[in-house]
């Protein structure tokens, strides 16, 4: 039931978002010169993938876990990206290719053994990774793996329909705040 929602929701997204797409990459090819960011992900039982976003730091920029990057990478327009959560909008051809879900816990790098770790003790990546969920709608972000692991796993354990539009609502309106970043310095 939800694969067809996310399905549905995916595809509908990406038509109808489709104007609104092409003006972000637009501004994003302005902005960067490269408005698509990709970076591999893991995945559901582990497996790697592509994650596609609109690129919200400046190219060149070390690929790592947000809340290790300086507030000083992200670009005008990706601060705007990041508070309106429109970078998260490419994911949709993530969403549709199966390898996420809308609501699931939030892919980490493969670098971040931590929180994979802890993950993998809760049975986390038994689920498909998502844009948005419980941890991300209280504010909990990768900074601290333990208590995100534990979010994941409670979500999984108590996800109904309705929790997951709920989520979706949420996250729509504004609930959490993103991962951090560490202050300029």
């Amino acid at each position: 039931m939800i694969r067809l929602i996310d399905l549905f929701f995916s595809i509908a997204g990406l038509v109808m978002g489709l104007p609104l797409l092409a003006l972000i990459a637009v501004i994003g090819w302005f902005d960067t010169g490269s408005p698509i960011f990709r970076q591999e992900r893991v995945g559901r039982h582990r497996r790697p993938f592509t994650l596609v976003k609109f690129r919200t730091m400046k190219p060149g920029t070390a690929s790592r876990a947000t809340h290790l990057t300086n507030a000083s990478a992200i670009t005008p327009f990706g601060r705007f990206l990041r508070r309106s959560k429109l970078d998260e909008l490419p994911q949709l051809w993530n969403v549709l290719k199966g390898e996420m879900s809308l609501v699931g816990p939030r892919p980490c790098l493969p670098t971040q053994e931590e929180l994979i770790a802890a993950r993998d003790v809760r049975n986390v990546f038994a689920m498909r990774p998502g844009i948005t969920g419980l941890a991300q709608v209280q504010g909990v972000d990768m900074s601290d793996p333990e208590r995100l692991a534990e979010l994941d796993q409670e979500m999984i354990r108590s996800l109904t329909l309705r929790d997951y539009f709920r989520y979706l609502f949420l996250t729509a309106t504004g609930k959490g705040a993103g991962d951090r970043v560490r202050p300029s310095s």
